[in-house]
């Protein structure tokens, strides 16, 4: 005697079910990937942050060793330099925190200006032994954004959104 076993129909995941569910696992990852993905704001104001950082450093570091340094910066991004001894100047390269440093794609440095100086075709902001300081200010963008890092006379470094306009600007215009 044989045994006959029936089996009720079989069902497993039809066409479009197997797409619902990918579309919805698609639309999460991509949602997953805009929110993880910094946005200009974020990427300017940290390129900012680390600009000013760098200038209260190589302010510091003149003072402490006694050699002027200066910052330059060009359209692709920024380097440091130290005075030498035979009244020249060489780029900062044994140092990891004044090393040269590439902008961001898309950013640019849109504005510098240093208290009491006409503007200039070169960027170049020195900070002398002394601790003497002129007033600066140096603006980045990135498409529509805007933040510039300030410096006053009396050393404080800080990052402004915006332009970095200060109220004496309006008595200059």
């Amino acid at each position: 005697m044989k045994s006959v076993i029936i089996l009720g129909p079989s069902r497993g995941f039809t066409l479009i079910e197997m797409l619902v569910v990918l579309m919805i696992m698609g639309l999460f990852v991509g949602l997953v990937s805009t929110i993880t993905r910094p946005d200009d704001r974020a990427v300017l104001r940290l390129e900012t942050e680390r600009l000013s950082q760098l200038l209260d450093f190589a302010a510091t570091e003149a003072r402490l060793t006694g050699k002027s340094i200066a910052w330059t910066a060009d359209e692709s991004g920024y380097r440091f330099w130290r005075a030498g001894d035979d009244a020249g100047w060489s780029e900062i390269r044994d140092s990891e925190l004044l090393r040269a440093r590439t902008l961001p794609q898309g950013m640019a440095v849109s504005g510098f200006r240093v208290e009491n100086m006409r503007p200039q075709g070169a960027m170049r902001l020195e900070f002398a032994p002394q601790g003497s300081s002129l007033a600066f200010t140096i603006g980045l963008s990135l498409g529509a954004e805007h933040y510039a890092v300030t410096g006053s006379p009396v050393g404080e470094v800080r990052v402004v959104r915006g332009e970095g306009r200060t109220d004496g600007e309006v008595a200059l215009r």
